[in-house]
């Protein structure tokens, strides 16, 4: 096996382990970006709901 042929080798294997990392650290991104827009919109809606609740009790 000749010199540039284990570089390649090893360049090959060193290519993977980054991008490993990164689409790990994206997938990770986008993940908590999910859910951070999911909670907002829980909180949303229990919010109207609160206010509604609250608002029938204040005519009565």
């Amino acid at each position: 096996m000749r010199k540039s042929t284990l570089w390649t080798i090893l360049g090959v294997i060193v290519a993977i382990v980054i991008a490993w990392v990164i689409v790990n650290a994206v997938l990770s991104l986008i993940a908590f970006a999910f859910r951070v827009a999911a909670v907002a919109v829980v909180a949303l809606i229990v919010f109207f709901v609160l206010r509604a609740v609250f608002a029938r009790r204040d005519i009565d």
